[in-house]
């Protein structure tokens, strides 16, 4: 790699000085698995194959509800976001894709958008839309809704919007288009339940029905927030009514904090790949409800759970079962390139853990109503230490073995804080 935004050669000393311990304890780890009759190699091969995208808007700092408190060097536009994500992607090696959103990303040139994250060796991933904020000069607000809205203008304003977002995959090589809408009520009554869930799919067919032929369009569901009485899709049931009616493109995309407490995500997944519309996922954690807080950073066996359905899902493929994989998680108290780097180590070592699972063994156990024993296969591949055969497969990827060590010695944020423009202030969230 040439022209990227760490030095090859500080990666390079880092790894030297690593390798002779890292191998060790490869060999060591790999020689308990093969005892299990795991071949390390083989699930090594499978985390240098994994790959999961990262947001744009991830990059800076995220807010509390009330105030965002700005890091210096934190990006402006798309171009910075992109350099911080070549960032990641050169350390980690295992996230490839940007997912970007719309206005927020928009530029003039989007041919040379595209090349330029080409150069730094990344794609873009799906596109986001943006209905649930108004834009200075938009001709009609979406304070009561936008799919959903009462108001026959406002719901065109934003199909067109959507409309707008497929024509930039295009042009920047994207094959998806994330939906998420704010509509919901705060009061009793505010809103016929009824009605409004027609006018949604009323309005959203129509951006269902502008979709090349080979993208996916992807129904993200959200219990509250903003609207804390009712949400227009507010779960994976509402998300699945719609996405079954509006056809086979449409699909289901599930983030781990849009839930009610203690919900089991991971029967969820296994009921959507039933249905054949898990179109994706929003990695993040959370303790209290969408705190969007860095993945696996709460509960990390929760994460594995879900992964364990996707593995099982892989080994009983349905048609066009191929979900995305995206971090959306917001970072007001450190660094989102450490946060960031942080959750897709986590996510690509609970990939590795659930690859690793006993499946014969499993189904045995679980066919036999051996309880103890369909347990214990399970949580013996959870307490498997894989952080080497992640920091191997980084290695030879060309990434760093210790990302956070090679990060902070390159001095990337405060050189950045020295070129860019300073954010500022913030009124919160976003």
């Amino acid at each position: 790699m040439t022209g990227m935004p760490i030095s090859a050669e500080l990666v390079a000393e880092h790894n030297a000085a690593s390798r002779d311990a890292l191998a060790d304890e490869y060999d060591a780890l790999g020689r308990k698995l093969e005892r299990r009759g795991v071949a390390i190699d083989s699930v090594k091969d499978k985390v240098k194959s994994f790959g999961v995208a990262v947001p744009s808007w991830g990059t800076g700092r995220g807010g509390t509800r009330f105030a965002k408190f700005p890091l210096a060097g934190e990006p402006t536009n798309i171009h910075e976001k992109l350099e911080d994500c070549a960032v990641i992607h050169q350390l980690g090696r295992s996230t490839p894709g940007v997912s970007p959103h719309f206005p927020w990303d928009c530029v003039d040139d989007y041919a040379a958008l595209r090349d330029e994250a080409d150069a730094y060796g990344l794609q873009f991933d799906a596109v986001n839309s943006n209905t649930f904020q108004d834009q200075p000069g938009q001709a009609h607000s979406y304070a009561t809704g936008s799919l959903s809205s009462t108001v026959e203008e406002t719901r065109q304003q934003a199909v067109e919007h959507n409309l707008e977002c497929i024509e930039i995959g295009k042009q920047i090589g994207s094959d998806a288009l994330t939906v998420w809408v704010g509509d919901g009520t705060n009061f009793p009554g505010q809103q016929d339940l009824g009605r409004s869930f027609d006018r949604y799919l009323e309005a959203a067919s129509q951006v269902y029905s502008a979709l090349p032929g080979d993208w996916k369009m992807m129904l993200e569901h959200k219990m509250f927030e903003p609207a804390f009485y009712s949400s227009v899709i507010s779960d994976w049931g509402s998300s699945l009514m719609a996405a079954q009616q509006l056809g086979d493109q449409c699909k289901c995309l599930v983030d781990l904090g849009h839930h009610a407490p203690n919900v089991n995500i991971e029967q969820i997944v296994a009921r959507l790949h039933h249905a054949g519309k898990l179109g994706g996922f929003h990695f993040n954690d959370s303790k209290y409800g969408d705190d969007d807080l860095d993945s696996g950073s709460i509960n990390p066996h929760q994460l594995f759970l879900v992964f364990n359905e996707l593995i099982e899902a892989q080994c009983s493929p349905r048609d066009g079962f191929d979900p995305s994989y995206m971090i959306d998680q917001s970072h007001n108290v450190t660094d989102p390139i450490e946060s960031m780097l942080s959750s897709a180590e986590t996510i690509a070592g609970c990939y590795a853990r659930a690859a690793m699972v006993d499946r014969d063994a499993l189904h045995a156990a679980q066919n036999d109503n051996d309880v103890m024993l369909a347990f214990r296969t399970l949580r013996a591949a959870y307490e498997t230490d894989v952080t080497p055969i992640l920091a191997m497969a980084r290695d030879e990827l060309g990434g760093a073995i210790d990302w956070l060590g090679v990060y902070r010695d390159s001095q990337y944020r405060a050189r950045k804080a020295q070129e860019r423009k300073a954010v500022g202030l913030g009124a919160g969230i976003v």
